[in-house]
Order: C-alpha cells, then sequence, then structure tokens
C-alpha cells in the first residue's frame, strides 16, 4: 500500500460519485461523515469559511477501503483506518502541507492517525474528548413516564430554544455564538427540536434530530437545565424524537454520548440504545520555528 492510494479532492459530488456507497453501506458507522458532508451540500462551503473543502478515498483495486473529509476551518474526519493505513495518510497529508488542527474518528484509528501525524510532523496530540456511539435496538419507554408530554418546538419558543442550546454548548465544551444573528450558521439551525413539558406547559427538556441521511436519524442534543435533571424528562424526549425518527421511516436511530457521563449512558441503555464504537478527537498542538538571532 502506498501513500498514493488516497486519492484526494476538493469536489464533494465528485468524491460522493466515488465513495458515497461505501459510506451508505455502514451508514451508522459512517453517520458522521455522511452528516457533514450532507450539511456542507446544503449550505455550501462559503458557511464554513474561505478555505476550500477536502475528500479522499483510499482505494485499492477499484475499492474504496476508508474515507477522510474535512471542512473548512475544521478537523479531520476519518472512517475507520488500520495503524498502517494512517500512517499512510499522515505521511500523504504532511507532504502537501496540510496542518490539521484536530482529527476526530473511532478511538483506535483517532489514535493511530494522532501518533504518526505527530511522528512525521512533530505536532503533540492532546485527547480532547471520547465519545461513544449508540444504535437503537427495540425502543424501550421508561417507566414510570414522567408526568407531561412532548411537543414539537415552534417559532414561538425560539428564544428558549436558543438559550438551552447555548447551555448545551456550554455543558460539552463546544465555543460557539448562539443568538439571532449567528444562529443560522450553527450546527443545531437544520436539526427539529422536541421539548418535553410539564402539565402546566412548561418546558423541562428538549431532544433534538438532525435530517434524515442514508436512512439514518441521529438524535442530538439532549439537554435537560441542571435544576431539572434526575426526573426522567430527558429519557422522556429522547423516546419522543426517536419514536418519531421510527415513524419517518428511519432504518437506523443513532445518538452519541460521552462515556464519562453514567447517568446518560445508563439512560440510553434503558431505552434500548445499544453500543457501537468509541470515538475520540485529538487536538494538535504545534511548535513555533525558532527565528535565527
Amino acid at each position: 500500500m502506498r501513500p498514493d492510494d488516497w486519492h484526494l479532492t476538493e469536489d464533494v459530488d465528485d468524491f460522493l460519485a466515488r465513495a458515497g456507497e461505501f459510506l451508505r453501506s455502514r451508514p451508522a458507522l459512517h453517520v458522521t461523515p455522511l452528516t457533514a458532508i450532507e450539511r456542507l451540500r446544503t449550505r455550501g462551503a462559503a458557511a464554513y469559511g474561505t478555505q476550500a473543502p477536502l475528500f479522499g478515498r483510499l482505494e485499492r483495486a477499484g475499492e474504496v477501503r476508508a474515507t477522510l473529509h474535512r471542512l473548512p476551518s475544521l478537523g479531520l474526519g476519518l472512517t475507520p483506518l488500520t495503524p498502517e493505513q494512517a500512517d499512510l495518510l499522515a505521511v500523504h497529508l504532511a507532504a502537501l502541507g496540510h496542518s490539521l488542527p484536530y482529527v476526530s474518528a473511532a478511538h483506535d484509528t483517532a489514535t493511530a492517525f494522532a501518533e504518526a501525524w505527530q511522528r512525521h510532523t512533530g505536532a503533540t496530540p492532546a485527547l480532547r474528548t471520547r465519545i461513544r456511539l449508540y444504535r437503537l435496538g427495540t425502543l424501550t419507554p421508561p417507566q414510570p413516564v414522567p408526568a407531561g408530554r412532548g411537543r414539537p418546538v415552534g417559532e414561538q419558543d425560539h428564544e428558549q430554544l436558543m438559550c438551552w442550546c447555548r447551555e448545551f454548548a456550554t455543558d460539552v465544551g463546544e465555543v460557539v455564538t448562539i443568538d439571532a444573528d449567528s444562529w443560522a450558521g450553527t450546527r443545531f439551525a437544520d436539526k427539529r427540536f422536541t421539548f418535553w413539558e410539564s402539565p402546566d406547559g412548561t418546558p423541562v427538556s428538549m431532544a433534538g434530530v438532525n435530517p434524515m441521511v442514508a436512512g439514518v436519524i441521529q438524535v442530538d442534543p439532549v439537554y435537560t437545565p441542571a435544576h431539572l435533571r434526575g426526573r426522567g424528562y430527558a429519557g422522556a424526549a429522547t423516546v419522543e424524537v426517536s419514536r418519531a425518527a421510527l415513524a419517518a421511516g428511519a432504518t437506523d436511530v443513532v445518538l452519541h454520548a460521552n462515556p464519562a457521563n453514567p447517568t446518560s449512558n445508563a439512560l440510553y441503555q434503558r431505552i434500548g440504545y445499544l453500543p457501537v464504537t468509541e470515538w475520540a478527537v485529538y487536538d494538535f498542538a504545534y511548535t513555533e520555528p525558532e527565528v535565527a538571532q
């Protein structure tokens, strides 16, 4: 296997024509690149900044074995690679002069690439977060169901929705501006949200879903304000959007959770979500070259 077995392009349509079937062959596992690419096609590259996007496929004997994607101003996303494949990709990207802020992939792939990137560029990797991917098996509503009901979020709820998305982003360490002016450019804008509300009509929790891609609907985010947690609201909201996703024809319903949070992981498994794989994100720090005196 050679570094030039990786074929790179900035043309998303060309990339999908050659690698789309590979990504759609395991849509639950590949939900992150499928979602990112569909969002890029919907919004256009200009919505992400001036840098061109980058897509790539690892191909041998006419068969696609893996892919990469990098949206403007963001890091590198990878489908699963062997350590040898990760090393050859690092060689290829380093030779082309790429500078990566981070890599996001299945844990073993992300780790292998981070170590290879350090060997070939000197960049120091630091584990930012680990994420667990879940896929819905048999949906099992929690018992007892908390008092109240789920309802779609409407225009009249926009201020409340933005407030909770800001709080969620803070909780998970996302640095993002969320207000009326910036909303359309955030990753939350194309989602459909459901509130769980108490019997008096007060929203107490929310769950969102991404648009369906390749038959998969991803639940994201799930959020309950801190002072309302522990009452079953998040589980009820997640069941509502999961049931709606199945009714909409999704062949798979998935979500991500921080494996360091035992409460959320236990909740998702109680209502029928099964772990698929562990994900990791490594940030890269670069040493500035010394300037001769």
